[in-house]
Parts: structure tokens; C-alpha cells; sequence
């Protein structure tokens, strides 16, 4: 997550460390905060991949501050991410949260409908928090206020999400399907 996050920032603008932290916290929240110990050495081996460069340029004080720019390698490391997510980021929310963010930068209307529609499978599938067995449990089989609060706004949360993922993978078909007859036109068929 924290990978595809510096890459979709940097997709948007070249920063440097200390803005990219920034953001990622923004992106991430108080879920999972982005200590220096953790952001630079993923920096580091994103350049030792090619995914980022880094430039010194002049910074507000005397001292010159290091800029990382994403390079073609890593504009296609974001685009197979996107395109491609792994099952973890498709399940986890904070992950799908993130792949979320910099779903734009993919793109293909038709791949960015099919990484919604893994989400969609995924969130029709009958889960819950408590189980009886294998079953999942409703909210209505507790007496516990709390329990009942949890699930309840676990439902309604994945209803809205439903609603959305349903309504934006139409809108995302119906793009593609008019860039497809756009594109026959151009040829000639």
C-alpha cells in the first residue's frame, strides 16, 4: 500500500520525502501512520528498482532538498498495480482505499471497471464480524447494543459502497463502449 501510494503521488507531481509522508498519513489517516523508518526505505528501493529518481534542487532554506520523480518504469509499476491489483488490495479496506485514490491514473474505462467489479464480487459474498460455525451472523441474533451498532453500520456502509461500485462500473461500461465505437469509426469499420 505504502508503495502504491508514493507512486500515485508521484504521478500526480514530483515531491519530496517530507511532503510524500504528509500525504500518505492524509491518505492512510490515524489507521497507519508512515514513520520515516518506513517511508525512506521503501524509497530506496523503489530508485533501486527505477521507479523513482531523485533530484537535488533548492530549497526555501540554504540546504538544497531532494525531489523523487517517478520515472517510466515506475509510471508502468502504478499502471500494473492498477490494473492488476492483488487480491489484498482488493479485500482489505485500507489497501482498496489507497488503489481507490489512484484509480484514475489507469487510464482504460473497461480495466478500471474491472478492477470495481472485483470489489463488487468480493462485497457480495455473505460475511459478517461473528460467526455461528461457518455461518454468518446478523445483527438481529444480538442483544448486545454494540454488536448491533457494529453491524449495522458495517451494512449500511457496504450498502452505499455497493450502490456506488453498481452505478460507477455502468457509467465506466458505457465509456468504454463509446471509446470502442469511437475507434471503429476512425478505422473505418
Amino acid at each position: 500500500m505504502l508503495e502504491l501510494a508514493i507512486l500515485g503521488f508521484l504521478r500526480e507531481r514530483p515531491s519530496h520525502g517530507y511532503e510524500l509522508r504528509v500525504k500518505v498519513a492524509a491518505l492512510t489517516g490515524h489507521v497507519r501512520p508512515v514513520a520515516d523508518g518506513t517511508l525512506y526505505p521503501a524509497i530506496k528501493r523503489m530508485a533501486a528498482a527505477g521507479w523513482v529518481t531523485r533530484k537535488d534542487e533548492p530549497g526555501a532554506a540554504a540546504a538544497p532538498r531532494r525531489v523523487l520523480y517517478l520515472t517510466g518504469a515506475g509510471t508502468a509499476e502504478l499502471e500494473r498495480r492498477l490494473r492488476a491489483p492483488a487480491p489484498l488490495d482488493i479485500s482489505d479496506e485500507n489497501r482498496w482505499f489507497a488503489l481507490l485514490a489512484f484509480l484514475r491514473h489507469l487510464d482504460d474505462p473497461a480495466a478500471q471497471a474491472e478492477v470495481l467489479r472485483r470489489r463488487l464480487a468480493f462485497l457480495e459474498e455473505p460475511t459478517s464480524f461473528f460467526y455461528d460455525g461457518d455461518r454468518p451472523m446478523g445483527a438481529e441474533e444480538f442483544g448486545d447494543p454494540f454488536r448491533q451498532g457494529l453491524l449495522a453500520i458495517a451494512r449500511a456502509t457496504g450498502q452505499a459502497e455497493l450502490t456506488w461500485l453498481r452505478t460507477t462500473i455502468d457509467a465506466l461500461e458505457r465509456e468504454a463502449g463509446e471509446e470502442g465505437r469511437g475507434s471503429m469509426r476512425h478505422s473505418g469499420t
